[in-house]
């Protein structure tokens, strides 16, 4: 929204509390009575390996009626352009590293996060699928894990980031003498500033037909997008304890599940499209951590 209304956009938004996106009469109601020309689909049920392993039924049917949804109701309602945000937990567990968007549905999935990453590999197709024989412009992007201001800093159900900021400030200002944190610490991830995020998906958006099809296939329609480096659980953790300034123990857990070992995107084709990630990790977890105080405040 902030990347939107700076590029002088009229933006036509509503909170989940406004509107059930898993109601097709209340998204059919909305596209019928607003003025909509383009579509960000950004909305969906979302969380951390807790999350996933805990709620599967809710991650599969929230994300597959939200996509089915608003895919179906844009189109009805003659909207062109949308753009779908998936996940990099769409590939195989163990895929080829670095991950090229080709390796789609080329080996078993990583099973805690099973059914998000199904539904997410539907809303590429339901793209591909209306553009193939309605000839929408619907494409896809698939970031890597992102942080940033306006994260969900809940430690059980959170991604790690805004997990780990919550539970070492915590720590700090309760003085605890260790953080406790699932898993190993080796699985390596890849992570992307929210904002870099939002300007690589205008940047999608606003892609000439041609050149976006240049770069895709109307079977693999979908973009990485990362900043084509990665890092281990347990480096981001002593980087985040750093920036808290929290100086106890950490201490992993490896009777819990780490996850995929390693999912660190390729990400040649946004870069030959003219775009790259712009934040440093350690400013872009200083500014996340900024954040989260204000939600303190």
């Amino acid at each position: 929204m902030r990347v939107l209304a700076g590029r002088g956009h009229t933006l036509v938004t509503r909170t989940h509390g406004q509107l059930e996106l898993t109601d097709q009469a209340e998204v059919r109601h909305f596209f019928a009575t607003e003025q909509i020309d383009q579509v960000y689909l950004a909305a969906a049920r979302v969380g951390g390996i807790h999350a996933n392993n805990s709620y599967p039924a809710e991650f599969i049917y929230d994300n597959l009626m939200v996509q089915a949804n608003v895919v179906h109701e844009a189109w009805r309602n003659g909207v062109r352009k949308l753009l779908f945000l998936g996940s990099s937990c769409i590939y195989p567990r163990l895929a080829r590293q670095p991950i090229r968007e080709e390796y789609l549905m080329d080996g078993t999935l990583e099973p805690t996060n099973e059914p998000y990453a199904m539904a997410k590999i539907a809303g590429i197709k339901l793209c591909e699928s209306y553009n193939r024989q309605y000839g929408t412009d619907y494409r896809s992007v698939m970031p890597t894990n992102l942080y940033g201001p306006g994260d969900n800093y809940d430690p059980e159900n959170g991604h790690v980031i805004p997990s780990l900021l919550r539970r070492f400030h915590e720590a700090r200002r309760d003085g605890l003498g260790e953080v406790r944190i699932w898993g190993s610490g080796t699985p390596r991830r890849e992570f992307l500033y929210v904002d870099d995020m939002a300007r690589a998906s205008v940047h999608v958006m606003e892609l000439a037909p041609e050149t976006h099809a240049a770069h895709t296939g109307p079977m693999h329609s979908h973009l990485n997008v990362g900043t084509g480096s990665d890092i281990t659980i347990a480096e981001v953790a002593r980087l985040i304890g750093a920036i808290v300034g929290y100086q106890g123990r950490i201490v992993f857990d490896p009777s819990k599940p780490d996850g995929t070992p390693r999912k660190l995107l390729d990400v040649s084709r946004l870069a030959a499209l003219g775009w790259r990630a712009q934040t440093p990790l350690e400013q872009g977890l200083a500014q996340a951590y900024r954040a989260y105080l204000a939600t303190e405040a």
